[in-house]
């Protein structure tokens, strides 16, 4: 299954390299170009794609290749290229020649290769195959495998599946097509949190191929099956999901919370007035510089992150975008000693510009999250950044930051946060006098108050209830 062959190297690949890679399949293969020419194809004699190569991505962050690609993989020292080819699953051929593509790289520029066993020199002769009924077709985003009309099937064969340009390229085509885009994957393969948002809910779903059990879904755990053009549920006898044996192990309850490592999780939103001087990824800034000492170490549009961290540069962006009347996403990532990765969405709404940010932190067995830091942290949004609300959760859950496909124990409710314009829209005294629950905490002026209401310290589940409550204590201000 695996597709993708990595050059990273500390050149960038001129044209005159990039050529020397396209030789690998000799001078009979045809070459094209996608994406208003980002991507360059080699293609078969016949017309069909063999590999698909990304233009190269300088990246600046220490610590991405093993954040992505696994800790055995020798760190660069210093900014590093990152090339990265996509082999068809149409051909045989395409992963040799995608090997060869990236082994030719390596071998003028120095540097290295992912996998390590797939780079090699060598001349792939690409022969005649006919093409599989399942297979996408030729005008297909080069990521997707398997196009049907009802989804679009993406294979990786990687430790870490990363929300890259070519995922979110297929991801992209799917929404539009209305298709569910589903990621099928081995056992062994992790999300990293962007990648797992985007496969949250229906449609789109993680599939992992297991060799005992089969498929099932890597979130939920439900056992999948390919009918009608799509992965579907198996059901029971009495109309159930059945769940996989392989996502819930008899010996879950212990095994899912022995190894101490937490996530400390904040879902955030604000809200500003449309201004040209609005500075935007400060809340975000604000919010990494409190819980962590430092501010983000970058940010990018997918992943691997690649630029260092510029407010500047991130509203340019959102500006650039919100003149096409398009949204902005974004992840952003810490240093390595401290796993933290944010994603942001930016939109115009009736109400201003708003900031959907969901940041999470890793702690192992002997770190204690901040959880003293949170109130000051809401009080400062509330104040300077236009907070409308904020939702803190504590998890038990990997240090790393990735998702893998197991069971995991829900989030646990810590705090929530109302800004000042949330709490005047619902009424000061209503939101002060929530029917059973905590009572909040007033953070900022009395005249136009943010509420701080504490649920738990992480432990309780029970702490889900009382803000269920909560929540509806809100709504009902508003009918």
């Amino acid at each position: 299954m695996t597709t993708d062959v990595i050059a990273f190297t500390p050149k960038m690949p001129d044209i005159k390299t990039v050529l020397a890679g396209l030789f690998a399949g000799g001078p009979d293969l045809g070459v094209d170009t996608l994406a208003q020419g980002a991507v360059v194809q080699l293609r078969a004699a016949d017309g069909r794609p063999l590999v698909s190569v990304e233009a190269p991505l300088l990246v600046h962050l220490p610590g991405e290749l093993q954040r992505l690609l696994g800790t055995e993989v020798p760190e660069p020292d210093g900014p590093f290229w990152w090339t990265e080819a996509r082999a068809s699953t149409r051909a045989e051929e395409g992963e040799r020649l995608a090997g060869s593509f990236a082994g030719r790289l390596a071998a003028i520029l120095g540097g290295g290769v992912w996998p390590p066993q797939a780079a090699h020199t060598e001349v792939v002769t690409v022969t005649a195959d006919p093409v599989s009924v399942l297979s996408a077709p030729a005008a297909a985003p080069p990521a997707v495998d398997v196009l049907t009309d009802k989804a679009a099937v993406v294979i990786q064969d990687r430790p870490v599946v990363p929300m890259s340009s070519w995922l979110a390229d297929a991801l992209r085509v799917a929404a539009e097509e209305d298709l569910a885009l589903q990621i099928v994957t081995p056992p062994h393969s992790r999300l990293t949190l962007p990648s797992r948002t985007a496969l949250h809910g229906h449609p789109n779903r993680w599939v992992v191929k297991d060799p005992e059990c089969g498929y099932y879904d890597g979130l939920s755990g439900v056992q999948l099956r390919w009918t009608e053009g799509q992965f579907t549920p198996v059901e029971t006898a009495e109309g159930r999901p059945r769940l996989a044996d392989a996502f819930t192990p008899s010996t879950l309850p212990e095994a899912a919370t022995s190894s101490g490592e937490r996530q400390l999780s904040l879902s955030l939103q604000t809200t500003h007035a449309v201004d040209e001087h609005l500075c935007l990824g400060t809340a975000l800034e604000a919010a990494w510089m409190a819980l962590t000492g430092a501010p983000p170490a970058g940010w990018s549009t997918a992943e691997p992150v690649s630029l260092p961290w510029s407010i500047r540069q991130l509203t340019e962006l959102a500006r650039a975008r919100a003149r096409r009347s398009a949204p902005t996403w974004l992840t952003a990532i810490g240093t390595p000693d401290r796993p933290c990765i944010a994603t942001v969405r930016i939109v115009h709404t009736s109400a201003g510009i708003e900031e959907h940010i969901a940041l999470t932190l890793g702690y192992a067995t002997d770190e204690e999250p901040p959880l003293a830091a949170i109130t000051p942290l809401a009080e400062a949004l509330s104040a300077a950044h236009g907070l409308t609300s904020m939702l803190t959760t504590l998890r038990a859950a990997r240090r790393d930051l990735t998702v893998p496909p197991r069971f995991e124990a829900a989030p646990i409710p810590v705090s929530f946060t109302l800004g000042p314009d949330a709490v005047s829209s619902t009424g000061l005294a209503h939101a002060l006098n929530p029917p059973t629950g905590p009572r909040p905490v007033q953070l900022g002026p009395r005249s136009r108050p943010a509420l701080h209401y504490p649920l738990s310290d992480g432990t309780d589940p029970d702490s889900w209830t009382a803000l269920q409550q909560l929540t509806q204590h809100f709504k009902t201000a508003q009918s």
